[in-house]
């Protein structure tokens, strides 16, 4: 019978690493753990059996069997959106600086998919979780079903401080500055592409929309709300403004999304549409969709990364914290960055 090789079964267990350096499994996990208890020769040995069976410890069982582990769960709306990939690098990052691994679900652009995903981060217990969320009925679902003592940041999205730590963006200033760039530069007949009102952020960059147009004494041409803020959405709604660009009665649009304007942006070129000269576009993100476009966007920045790391430092102080722990609402200010779809 040949002799017993744990790496013939499969992934070593620490009672291999125990069994073949010759010592018991507590000394293995201190080696592991806390290496200044063990002596520096025993300390070697193990070290050199970790490595030459390739162990690697499982941190999900470690989790399980004594309480939190030290990953951060994310659940993002839609990583195809380089905004959510910024707010995943900005999480990470202060993450990492704790000593914390993050842990990525992605909600594929599905309202409320995002919900689903918490159940496993609680099963896998891990440290925190941060979330996306978009609309008010997602929002009140995990307020009224939420009894995991998890801490939990939202992301995205005011809540109140009584029940959760949140870090958002100003969507309403960021829809004014927009619109306030683009009647800087002379155009008045203004239109507004976003998505359904049911989103509490093309709801706020709508109004800010419709604020600024209201303190200079206009209206809106037209407002379109297709049923997603994607670039399919933005083709879409290009057709229906087409005849309006070309008559002159439609000079400049604001989209509530980068990638809205960019879907925008292909039918008009297409069709002969000159941007900026006929029509200003101005997007909101500021992700790689905007740097990319065939025109590059005027865009809205809100700062995805600062997003993820704010987050990511509320849901650590939560976890360390406990039950002294105060919820913070953390508002961020987002900026207008200008490029060749509408020029200043």
């Amino acid at each position: 019978m040949p002799p017993h090789d744990s790496r013939r079964r499969g992934r070593p267990s620490l009672a291999d690493v125990a069994a073949r350096a010759g010592v018991s499994a507590g000394t293995v996990s201190h080696v592991l753990n806390h290496p200044e208890r063990v002596a520096p020769a025993t300390r070697q040995r193990v070290l050199d059996v970790v490595e030459e069976l390739r162990y690697r410890p499982d941190r999900i069982a470690r989790s399980l069997a004594g309480g939190r582990s030290q990953t951060i769960g994310l659940a993002l709306t839609d990583l195809g959106n380089s905004l959510f990939l910024d707010i995943a690098r900005g999480a990470a990052r202060v993450a990492e600086e704790h000593g914390m691994q993050t842990l990525l679900a992605d909600g594929d652009r599905q309202v409320g998919r995002e919900l689903s995903h918490l159940a496993l981060f609680d099963e896998l217990r891990v440290a925190g979780v941060l979330i996306s969320l978009s609309d008010d009925e997602t929002m009140a679902t995990l307020m009224s079903s939420r009894d995991a003592d998890t801490p939990l940041v939202l992301l995205n999205f005011t809540a109140p401080a009584s029940f959760f730590c949140s870090v958002s963006v100003d969507n309403v200033h960021g829809g004014r500055i927009a619109t306030e760039h683009l009647l800087s530069t002379g155009r008045r007949r203004l239109a507004f592409v976003g998505g359904l009102d049911v989103l509490r952020p093309v709801h706020d960059r709508r109004t800010g929309f419709r604020t600024a147009l209201r303190e200079a004494g206009l209206t809106a041409v037209v407002e379109h709300a297709p049923p997603g803020v994607n670039e399919e959405d933005g083709r879409h709604v290009a057709e229906q403004l087409l005849p309006l660009v070309r008559s002159g009665e439609v000079d400049g649009i604001v989209a509530a999304s980068d990638l809205l304007a960019v879907g925008l942006l292909e039918v008009l070129l297409a069709a002969g549409v000159a941007v900026p000269e006929q029509v200003g576009i101005v997007g909101y993100d500021d992700n790689l969709a905007a740097h990319a476009a065939a025109v590059p966007l005027t865009t809205v920045a809100q700062s995805g990364q600062r997003v993820g790391a704010e987050g990511a430092r509320l849901v650590i102080a939560e976890d360390r914290e406990g039950s002294a722990h105060q919820h913070e609402s953390v508002r961020i200010t987002p900026s207008l960055v200008v490029r060749a779809s509408a020029p200043a």
